[in-house]
């Protein structure tokens, strides 16, 4: 996918670096120029030192240029510098034989600039025309280009030096302002990345940017309607597992009649206990779907909460459990000492009822599972040990999550712990997952906030 950043930079960056060159051509073009027109001005002004030595004698030019003023015109540190003066005839007067022969500027005193090459160098060269008399001289003066081409790096070197550090600073500048232009959508990400699951309440749209506004209005609204479905599906959670509760109830007894009026009938006996164990996980299921859907965290309502007793709540579970434990010869055992929480009733005996079956359930036969109760620290602390596989640490979180089952020969839904957490959540309580003693097994502990 496009990333916003990588446009942003592309359609900001991309023009200021267009910017930045054509900047560039300019500077050099208005520092170059002016030196260039200052090198020309030194070769003319060579040109006008040359006039005054030249006078008319007889009706001929002669011109007066001893050598030691010959060689001051020629002293240059960098360049070497050429001359020539003609007569209007091309019969050279002074200065190099083989200077280009170059025609003679169209105006008298006006000198003009040529580009030419001598003894295997390229040279610039100012012409110059000037009357002596009735006739006129043309004077030539060149020199090589070596210091123009020493200042033209010197200008080239340091536009580039330039250039690069405007650049670097422009993107610096720019991605500066584009990540704290973004940060406000990353500040978002980050809220709600926060949230918990099943929190669905609209983002507050005041304090985000004002370009922002449509974009969190649309997720509140979406975040509305998938608050609403979630709720819609949680009532009807609710409302077909109380419906089939009664139903089921009285089919189970009607099945427990039949099994008694039929018991000496072998075939009738095992199809009726069939029926039964059907119908006991039929039972179980809507009664996990119903304290499901009462466990939903965006359901519960913290008044519900009151002070109880969580070591009676255990005892009134205790015979239920003996049976099943009964079952598969597992020693089940009780060590419960008085413990007040803050809880609410209905949902507590679903947290107990659902770790003290999925012990039960996934212990092996002549296994053991040992229930406690026990104040400690400000907390109601609930612990189940069962003496089963164990849960590896790679899927003590997933555990929770609704309709993962470790073992799928072992029967059961899949929602008993996402109850547990559900109702932990509901009542601020923690869970703590430990191996069990000698490695062995698993020990589930709930710690509740006590009253």
């Amino acid at each position: 996918m496009t990333s916003l950043r990588v446009n942003l930079l592309k359609w900001l960056i991309a023009p200021l670096l267009i910017i930045n060159l054509l900047g560039a051509a300019l500077t050099y073009w208005l520092a170059w120029t002016p030196a260039q027109t200052a090198f020309d001005q030194s070769l003319a002004d060579t040109g006008w030192a040359i006039v005054p030595r030249l006078s008319e004698v007889n009706g001929e030019i002669k011109i007066n240029l001893p050598q030691k003023e010959e060689q001051i015109l020629r002293i240059d540190h960098f360049n070497i510098v050429y001359f020539v003066v003609r007569n209007s005839a091309g019969e050279i007067l002074a200065g190099d034989p083989d200077f280009p022969v170059l025609p003679f500027p169209a105006k008298v005193d006006t000198p003009e600039t040529y580009d030419a090459s001598m003894r295997g160098e390229p040279i610039r060269i100012i012409g110059l025309t000037h009357a002596i008399g009735n006739k006129n001289v043309f004077i030539g003066v060149a020199e090589t280009l070596r210091k123009r081409n020493n200042i033209r790096s010197v200008i080239v070197l340091s536009l580039l030096l330039l250039e690069g550090l405007l650049t670097a600073v422009t993107v610096g500048i720019v991605w500066f302002a584009i990540t704290r232009g973004l940060f406000p959508l990353k500040k978002m990400q980050t809220d709600l990345s926060l949230r918990k699951r099943d929190d669905l309440s609209p983002m507050p749209i005041e304090q985000v940017a004002l370009e922002l506004h449509p974009l969190v209005s649309a997720m509140n609204n979406l975040l509305h309607k998938a608050e609403v479905g979630a709720i819609n599906q949680q009532n009807f959670l609710a409302n077909v597992a109380h419906q089939l509760r009664t139903p089921l109830a009285g089919l189970k007894l009607q099945i427990e009649w039949l099994a008694q009026r039929h018991q000496a009938d072998a075939d009738t006996t095992y199809s009726t206990d069939l029926m039964l164990s059907s119908t006991n996980r039929m039972i179980r299921q809507t009664n996990q779907l119903l304290a499901l859907a009462r466990a939903e965290p965006s359901n519960f309502i913290k008044t519900r909460l009151e002070p109880l007793s969580l070591d009676k709540l255990v005892e009134e579970s205790i015979q239920h459990f003996i049976q099943e434990s009964d079952k598969k010869q597992i020693d089940l055992g009780f060590d419960l000492s008085h413990t007040v929480v803050m809880g609410d009733r209905f949902l507590m005996r679903d947290l107990i009822d659902n770790l003290i079956d999925n012990a039960i359930r996934y212990s092996p036969e002549f296994g053991r599972v040992t229930v406690s109760c026990v104040q400690r620290d400000g907390f109601g602390v609930l612990s189940v040990e069962d003496s089963g596989p164990g849960i590896a640490a790679s899927e003590r979180e997933l555990i929770f999550n609704r309709f993962y089952r470790l073992n799928d020969k072992v029967t059961g839904s899949g929602l008993g712990l996402a109850i547990v957490r559900d109702i932990a959540t509901d009542h601020n309580a923690t869970i703590v997952l430990n191996n069990g003693e000698g490695g062995l097994g698993t020990v589930f502990k709930v710690q509740i906030p006590k009253a």
